[in-house]
């Protein structure tokens, strides 16, 4: 069986979650640069791939994938019977972690990649932060890691007892918040949350990335 192609950049959060993933379940791959700062991305032959010229996508035979998410599902749910279980072992475990991937994407991401775009991207892109902006997002997030803390306080992760991808989809913002944003106190000032991050965030298929 051919390796699984991973267009990407080894700088995109994105892309990062989609090698843990795959670093997770045992699967083969092979990282094809997509040079973001030369603009691979925006080429035609990369738009052939994916024309919304983003990162990742994967090949994998005659399948072509896009969206960091759906690649992560599709690689579980492929995989399943090797390396980590992200799905659980139970259709009601698997539904649980659907609710919470879903949780990530419409309550958790939408005010996390706001404060990291208003802190990180603005000003990469020689703009300035709008704190108005900032201060908003950070009081969204704050009521949503409530509800994370009174979760995590009766499990260990946001599905259950196991390690799943609706806690790797937390990874790439959440690694933002707390090491480019100075927002680590979102994270450390709960108890609960701050256990569950510090143990996702040391697991060594996601460390191995910043080393």
């Amino acid at each position: 069986m051919a390796a699984i192609k991973v267009h990407g950049y080894h700088a995109s959060m994105a892309t990062v979650m989609v090698l843990c993933c795959l670093n997770e379940k045992e699967v083969e791959y092979e990282l094809v640069l997509v040079d973001l700062p030369t603009g691979a991305h925006k080429k035609p032959e990369y738009l052939a791939l994916n024309p919304f010229g983003v990162v990742p996508t994967i090949q994998d035979g005659d399948l072509t994938l896009y969206e960091s998410r759906a690649i992560i599902r599709y690689l579980a749910k492929k995989f399943q019977g090797q390396g980590t279980n992200f799905l659980g072992s139970t259709l009601s475990e698997e539904a649980l972690v659907y609710q919470w991937c879903e949780v990530e994407g419409q309550s958790f991401n939408p005010p996390a990649l706001s404060i990291v775009s208003q802190i990180v991207f603005v000003s990469m892109r020689g703009g300035s932060t709008d704190e108005a902006a900032v201060e908003m997002n950070v009081e969204k997030l704050e009521k949503v890691l409530d509800i994370y803390e009174e979760r995590l306080s009766k499990s260990k992760y946001l599905a259950g007892d196991f390690f799943s991808l609706a806690d790797l989809q937390h990874l790439p913002c959440t690694h933002y918040l707390v090491n480019a944003c100075g927002k680590g106190d979102l994270i450390s000032s709960r108890k609960h949350v701050n256990a569950w991050w510090e143990d996702i965030s040391s697991r060594p298929t996601w460390k191995i990335n910043f080393t």
